[in-house]
């Protein structure tokens, strides 16, 4: 029998924020990628409402360099659920000069993502984001509140939060500012990964083995099956039997060698697993406080 005694308490846990958001925030929105962590927030929003669905749009803000099979994945799930998706692109802010394109080898759009987040909520005045950040995942997420809140420029103060005693959510914000919530904030990778598996959850094919021509830098394997990765000449191009433990942009996301295929293998190789997910994210590697500066500018 599967082991588990951790997820019904998390689950509950997690409809109770969805619920709480409902009733204090007007205009609130789920953020959502196509990765397993907000594929689950749309599987415990669905319980926290049912019979009635999900009273809330989603929003993905897309770089343009995101996974093909992520793209394709989200675009089926909205349609098979019937859920409104807004998106907004990273390419729209880079033309109005909001935001430039960086260069070179270590090039990525994910702290552009910042600016267009940012411009979404100020057009649909969005009060609540939520989205699927949890605290093992990285330091400064281990900072954040249930509910995280931003001022008028969307920016974050560490310094500045409310407490959480006894799992009252405080709702209340001044005029301009807007709240980020994390339902799954105290959930592990290995404990999404064994909801998605209690709960049969369909997930992307890129999270199982498969065979990907890839290349190796800085000890890390990229996928070289786009135009989007900076290559280097003498950066050899080899077919892989890899997956991905956590899918951000193709430019910043690394693979890691595995031949689990199926969600009962993967369960069982984090289980073993000495590496944490965002080890293979090269933009959180960039300084020591990279994830912390990204999210006192406002990135969630």
């Amino acid at each position: 029998m599967k082991n588990t005694s951790q997820i019904n308490p998390l689950e509950n846990e997690a409809i109770y924020i969805f619920r709480e958001v409902a009733a204090q925030f007007e205009k609130p929105v789920l953020l959502f990628s196509g990765g397993k962590d907000s594929i689950t927030l749309v599987r415990l929003a669905q319980k926290a409402f049912y019979p009635a669905s999900i009273p809330f749009p989603l929003l993905h803000i897309d770089t343009g360099h995101n996974f093909p099979e992520t793209i394709a994945f989200r675009d089926r799930l909205v349609k098979e659920l019937g859920l409104e998706l807004i998106v907004r692109n990273v390419q729209d802010s880079i033309n109005q000069g909001k935001a430039k394109e960086e260069s070179g080898k270590y090039a990525s759009r994910n702290t552009l993502q910042t600016v267009t987040l940012l411009d979404a909520i100020e057009e649909f005045k969005f009060d609540a984001c939520i989205g699927g950040a949890r605290r093992d995942e990285e330091k400064a997420r281990a900072k954040e509140r249930i509910f995280s809140v931003r001022d008028d420029f969307g920016q974050w103060d560490e310094k500045n939060q409310r407490p959480e005693l006894f799992d009252m959510l405080n709702g209340m914000i001044e005029h301009g500012q807007n709240v980020r919530v994390f339902p799954i904030s105290n959930w592990t990778e290995l404990d999404v990964w064994s909801y998605i598996q209690k709960e049969n959850i369909e997930i992307p094919s890129i999270y199982f083995s498969h065979t990907r021509a890839t290349f190796l830098r800085d000890g890390l394997i990229w996928s070289a099956d786009d135009d989007v990765v900076f290559r280097e000449e003498d950066e050899i191009v080899e077919d892989r039997v890899v997956r991905f433990r956590t899918v951000g942009d193709m430019s910043c996301t690394a693979a890691v060698l595995s031949e689990a295929k199926t969600i009962d293998s993967v369960v069982e190789e984090i289980r073993n697993s000495t590496i944490s997910e965002r080890g293979a994210r090269i933009d959180d590697k960039r300084s020591e406080a990279a994830m912390e500066k990204r999210k006192q500018q406002g990135y969630f």
